[in-house]
């Protein structure tokens, strides 16, 4: 493969679409640092109100001893300064932290902490007498403005890409295979905004054409080169997955050669559903290896995890007591039948359980089951009928809203499920599970996890058992938050839910 290029073609003329992406990310970092700058400047300000009154602070210094002294108007000029100086040298004001997520915010965290750590060593060491409750009311409150405004601008950067601006166009450095992961990953997520635009093949032959991906160009390295495919592509990223035939120099050269014309370049591991927590890149030498931690369902089982349940079980019951009385006393009117319903379902290492949920059937549902079966809508071994006819027509009020699914807060507390975790499985389709499926009965189902904040019913059978695997691997108590978090939103939407 050719990687020769003629560098004064690149530095004569700079793509048009080069310009384009530079413009949106310029305008894009210059209004999140003018609102970061903003919150600052009013968070300082507010603090310096609160604690003294205003701005005249003759009466209120920051001394040490001797007879020197600061006004806190002049300090608060200072601390606004030095914290966007630590955002900015903290990459938290980097076009690539800009939009990243979690990561984001991580930085945004990391750089105010250093700066209030380095505050609380230079007052200690210099003997200043900083007023404590100025900080107490500018740091926390500072900080959350800034999550805050990051988390606005997120979600309008996210609006963007869906509507097809602030958008990131990838070649695929490798064979259609990777490129149609890809696709499926970015399709995934589309607020990031990545999209494949084509697949440059380093190999000398197209592997089973352009009938792979129709609506993606694929070139062949035998006919032009990389940087020909950038340009026709007008791609912003490379992304390399055909590593064995580059190999490290090659690579190299490449990341050299693509620098003049703006374009990136990413390298895929070859591996998906590993959360970032269980990687890390180690050089050994000058080769960097990525490092992958063993799955964390062993950490699912821990007292913490258990404390936590029930805690949370009997909260959310004495929260949503009168919520279940009224549905209960809803059902008995609706219809003949119990108020409950009891299911045999798969819990933990494959053990039996009987999950509790209210009744939103008739009596019958179960015997009417076989005759419905040429109406199945489920994905895989999964029964569900968008509109099946067994159904209460209080049963559907409880249904788009979750709340039939309440008293398995009971089971919790029984220690039969957790309060997040898989979707609990019937023994039916356990019985149809393969070796790699079954690694869902290694952790408690849950009353909610990834499948209930990711569409629900509206899953296919290979997505709803790669989040439950990826849950069952990543396991981690934050995710857990996120996943409650979430579930309020997915359940007043009621989206997938019948």
């Amino acid at each position: 493969m050719a990687f020769q290029i003629d560098r004064t073609r690149i530095r004569g003329s700079a793509p048009e679409w080069r310009s384009d992406r530079e413009r949106w990310q310029t305008e894009y970092g210059r209004r999140v640092r003018v609102c970061e700058a903003l919150v600052l400047v009013a968070t300082i300000g507010a603090a310096q109100l609160i604690r003294f009154g205003g701005i005249d602070d003759n009466d209120q210094m920051a001394a040490w001893s001797g007879d020197a002294s600061i006004g806190y108007s002049i300090i608060s000029v200072l601390l606004a300064l030095s914290w966007f100086g630590f955002l900015v040298a903290g990459n938290a004001a980097s076009p690539g932290a800009l939009g990243t997520g979690l990561e984001e915010y991580r930085q945004l965290t990391s750089a105010t902490l250093r700066l209030f750590g380095l505050i609380g060593i230079v007052s200690l060491l210099f003997r200043l007498d900083f007023a404590r409750g100025y900080l107490a009311i500018a740091l926390p409150f500072g900080l959350l403005g800034l999550l805050v405004n990051r988390m606005l601008w997120r979600r309008y950067a996210a609006a963007q890409r869906r509507s097809g601006r602030y958008r990131t166009a990838v070649l695929v450095l490798g064979g259609p295979d990777a490129a149609r992961e890809m696709m499926t990953c970015f399709a995934r997520d589309p607020a990031v905004g990545y999209s494949v635009v084509g697949v440059y093949s380093p190999y000398d032959k197209e592997f089973g054409g352009e009938s792979e991906l129709p609506d993606v160009p694929i070139l062949v390295g035998a006919e032009t080169t990389v940087l020909d495919a950038v340009r026709q592509t007008g791609s912003d990223l490379v992304a390399i997955s055909a590593t064995e035939h580059l190999g490290a120099r090659g690579i190299n050269d490449l990341v050299w050669q693509l620098a003049p014309l703006g374009v990136g370049v990413v390298v895929t591991p070859g591996v998906v559903d590993v959360a970032d927590q269980r990687m890390a890149i180690r050089p050994i030498g000058n080769l960097p290896l990525l490092h992958i931690a063993k799955p964390q369902y062993g950490r699912s089982r821990s007292f913490g995890r258990a404390v936590f349940d029930l805690t949370f079980a009997v909260s959310a019951l004495l929260l949503v007591s009168p919520v279940m009385l009224i549905a209960a006393v809803a059902i008995k009117i609706d219809s003949r039948g119990p108020v409950f319903y009891r299911s045999e379902r798969i819990g933990l290492d494959g053990v039996p359980f009987r999950m509790i949920k209210f009744r939103s059937m008739f009596p019958d549902a179960d015997q009417r089951r076989a005759a419905l079966e040429s109406d199945n809508e489920g994905a895989g071994p999964l029964f569900k009928i968008r509109e099946d006819p067994r159904v209460t027509p209080i049963g559907r009020i409880l249904r788009r809203y979750s709340l039939d699914e309440l008293p398995q807060f009971i089971n919790v507390i029984r220690r039969e499920m957790s309060v997040v975790g898989p979707r609990p499985p019937l023994p039916g389709e356990v019985e149809r599970y393969d070796g790699k499926v079954r690694r869902r009965l290694l952790v408690k189902p849950g009353v909610t996890g990834l499948w209930q904040v990711s569409g629900r019913s509206d899953l296919s059978w290979d997505e709803s058992v790669r989040l439950d695997l990826s849950y069952v691997e990543n396991w981690s108590m934050v995710q857990d938050l996120l996943i409650i978090a979430k579930t309020i939103t997915a359940v007043t939407r009621s989206d997938g839910a019948y």
